[in-house]
Order: structure tokens, then C-alpha cells, then sequence
């Protein structure tokens, strides 16, 4: 379980996030949606320890992540696999290279463990006979389960997704959401994922949380979220619903 209490983040005099308070469950998908600009990737960013809050608490199940030293935090980042929009896989590493990267940085393991644990973790994701490949070499959907593979090479309790259906289409979009879905409940995971795609939220939201302007308008479940009354949810599920059928014309 992650909570955050009364969070509020300010870049200079810009109030960027204002008094977020929510718990992330553990062992469902938990959904951060809103619009460009709403201060999710802030949140997210802030969850994760990228930005320091001006105000507030958070906490990784039992432990105040805000007044720990540095080496206790990083303790708790071993414990983080983080999925990056874009999948950020380094270009001049291997399939093999990228996901035993975070395992050569924060394990004693030897190196027939660590290609064990690759290829466990590729299996996972369905990847096979792909180790030698360099990522210039795989389609995007492919990118993006070879990140999930690095993303859970450390078996973390956290899982963070940042836009992972970004430059996918629709089809392989509902792969990634499955198996992430899948993931977090084979290994109890409390899993956040930021995303605006509305395929995303009726697929795997579980938990879903609307921020709009910086505070938290709303949170349901996928099911509940047809049946709101917050006026600034329905304008962003039909702004949305609308792109999409626009850019899926021919």
C-alpha cells in the first residue's frame, strides 16, 4: 500500500499540486488520469521520490518516506520498478543488458543468477530468443514488455507506469494493460499507473483517481466512473473519447 496525505507541490509560485490526498491498494492497478497539464506526472514523480512535496506525507506502507535518511530511501527504491514512457531502454545495451541492468546496480548475484532472473523476466512478459537484440531492433510493443521485464527484474513491491500505452496502438495498448494488470496481481504489487487513455481505465481501472488543476476532483472504480456526477470528469472522458475516434478515422 502507498498513501499520501495532504500532499501540495509548488514550482516557484506555481501551486502545482494543492492538498492530494489517496490511497494506492495493493494488489490492484490504481490509475492517476486527467489532462495535459493537471499535475499527474507530478504526482507520480512526487510518489516516486523525482520531486520533493512542500507539504504533506507519504508513505510506503508503514514507512514516512519523507523523513527518511538518504541510504533508508534507497532501500525503499530498491523495492520501486519503474516503467518510463517510451519504455527509456538504453540504446547501446542488449535485451540482455537492459533488464540485468537494475540487477548488476543493486544485487550481489552472480552472473549465471542474474541471466537466470532475464530470462525469467522475459519469459514473463513473452518475450523469447531476444536476448543479443538491441532496442532499435523491436517494435514498440516489444520495447515496452522488455521494460516491464526490467521493471519487475528486482521483484518489487511498487510498480510505476508512466503513460505506458504511449505510441501504441490500440491492440498492443490492451496487451500492456493486461499484462501489467496481470503482474501486479501474480506478485501483490501496489501498482500506480499514469496514463489518459480512457481503453486503459475501462480494461484494468480498478482504482482510478481524476486530478484536474492540481487537487483531486474524484476517485472510483472504472465501473463507477460512467456514472459521475463531477461535472470536470465527464467534460475530460468525452474529450478524450472524442480524440480518439477522430484519430482512429481513416
Amino acid at each position: 500500500m502507498i498513501e499520501v496525505r495532504q500532499i501540495s507541490k509548488r514550482f516557484g509560485t506555481s501551486v502545482v499540486l494543492e492538498d492530494i490526498s489517496v490511497t494506492f491498494t495493493k494488489g490492484i492497478t490504481n490509475l492517476i488520469i486527467g489532462q495535459s497539464g493537471s499535475g499527474k506526472t507530478v504526482l507520480l514523480k512526487s510518489i516516486v521520490g523525482l520531486h520533493s512535496v512542500d507539504e504533506g506525507e507519504i508513505w510506503f506502507d508503514d514507512r514516512l518516506y519523507n523523513t527518511l535518511s538518504f541510504n533508508a530511501k534507497k532501500e525503499i527504491r530498491k523495492e520501486i520498478g519503474m516503467l518510463f514512457q517510451g519504455a527509456a531502454l538504453f540504446d547501446s545495451l542488449t535485451v540482455e543488458q537492459n533488464i540485468m541492468f537494475p540487477l548488476d546496480m543493486f544485487t550481489t548475484m552472480t552472473r549465471k543468477e542474474k541471466l537466470n532472473r532475464v530470462d525469467f523476466c522475459l519469459s514473463r512478459v513473452n518475450i523469447h530468443n531476444a536476448n543479443t537484440l538491441f532496442p532499435s531492433e523491436l517494435s514498440g510493443g516489444m520495447k515496452k514488455r522488455v521494460a516491464i521485464a526490467r521493471a519487475i527484474a528486482l521483484n518489487p513491491r511498487y510498480l510505476f507506469c508512466d503513460e505506458p500505452n504511449s505510441g501504441l496502438d490500440p491492440q498492443t495498448g490492451i496487451v500492456i494493460d493486461n499484462l501489467i494488470s496481470d503482474i501486479t496481481k501474480e506478485y501483490n504489487m501496489t501498482t500506480i499507473v499514469n496514463t489518459h487513455d480512457m481503453n486503459s481505465v475501462i480494461e484494468i481501472g480498478e482504482k482510478v483517481v481524476f486530478i484536474h488543476e492540481g487537487r483531486k476532483l474524484w476517485e472510483g472504480s472504472n465501473s463507477d466512473i460512467m456514472h459521475t456526477t463531477c461535472s470536470e470528469l465527464n467534460d475530460f472522458v468525452f474529450a478524450t473519447s472524442l480524440a480518439k475516434k477522430i484519430k482512429e478515422q481513416p
